[in-house]
């Protein structure tokens, strides 16, 4: 009894364990799919909002706040096109496309570094043609946007590329009062550019599955105890089986041989 006792007590523990398990990946879910829902809210706030000024939204201390994220901004200057820089290998049009960083001197006299677009890969490590941006002075609005984190891998990408759009070491290329806590996705260019680049899609509102892998994980864990009570109810019964044994032949009653004997008799005699 003992054994069973301790077999049982190691099935309860598994089952324990594996739900505090299921509880911490459900909890994540939750997490993943309520930071989901803040980013879609942020997006449905800012994404159609009316442009302000850049000093509006970025201030002295160069920071943009999380809650402005995605809020458009006016700007008004010139492009330095002679220190543009490709990012390569962007999801665009079912190719691994180029999206062209063209850094923006507004009218304060910061640099804010602007994503006009993209353009698809060429034949060699460039594309064929990059169109270039409106000379002269330039009215731009762009939706402001955190930059990126360097490649975990560290790869690194050819002369007049980078890996991603991480603003630190894009501003080291391009020097003076570079902003770096926020590059401008393209909205509009006026005057406009003699040929357009591929634009962007606007962001889904697709709140994604994270909602239902929490609730699975909740049942994973309820499926655990009832498997385990499952192979402690067999155990039992089979137990029982085992103590009460095969049940006895029944015996055949002497009397009733006695009769079939005499009808025997009789039937012979007759």
């Amino acid at each position: 009894m003992s054994s069973r006792l301790t077999r049982w007590t190691v099935y309860v523990l598994i089952a324990i364990g594996f739900a505090i398990g299921c509880a911490f990946l459900s909890q994540w879910q939750f997490d993943r799919n309520e930071s989901r829902a803040e980013q879609i809210e942020l997006v449905e706030k800012n994404y159609d909002a009316d442009p302000v000024p850049l000093a509006e939204l970025i201030g002295s201390d160069g920071e943009l706040a999380p809650g402005d994220v995605w809020h458009p901004v006016v700007l008004t200057g010139e492009y330095l096109s002679d220190q543009q820089l490709l990012v390569r290998n962007r999801p665009h049009g079912g190719t691994s496309a180029f999206e062209v960083l063209v850094p923006f001197r507004d009218s304060d006299g910061r640099i804010v570094i602007v994503d006009r677009g993209w353009v698809p890969p060429g034949d060699g490590e460039s594309p064929d043609v990059v169109p270039a941006p409106p000379e002269g002075e330039v009215e731009v609005i762009v939706r402001l946007r955190p930059g990126e984190q360097l490649p975990a891998s560290g790869r690194g990408a050819p002369e007049g590329q980078v890996p991603t759009i991480n603003l630190p070491s894009i501003a080291a290329i391009v020097g003076g009062d570079v902003v770096t806590s926020a590059y401008g996705q393209i909205v509009s260019e006026s005057p406009s550019p003699e040929v357009a680049l591929g634009g962007f899609d606007s962001p889904t509102d697709d709140p994604g599955p994270h909602l239902s892998y929490a609730i699975q994980w909740i049942l994973f864990a309820l499926m655990g105890f009832i498997f385990i009570g499952y192979i402690i109810r067999t155990e039992i019964i089979k137990h029982r089986e085992e103590l009460e044994g095969v049940p006895a032949p029944v015996k055949k009653s002497r009397r009733r041989d006695r009769d079939a004997d005499v009808e025997d008799e009789l039937l012979d005699a007759r």
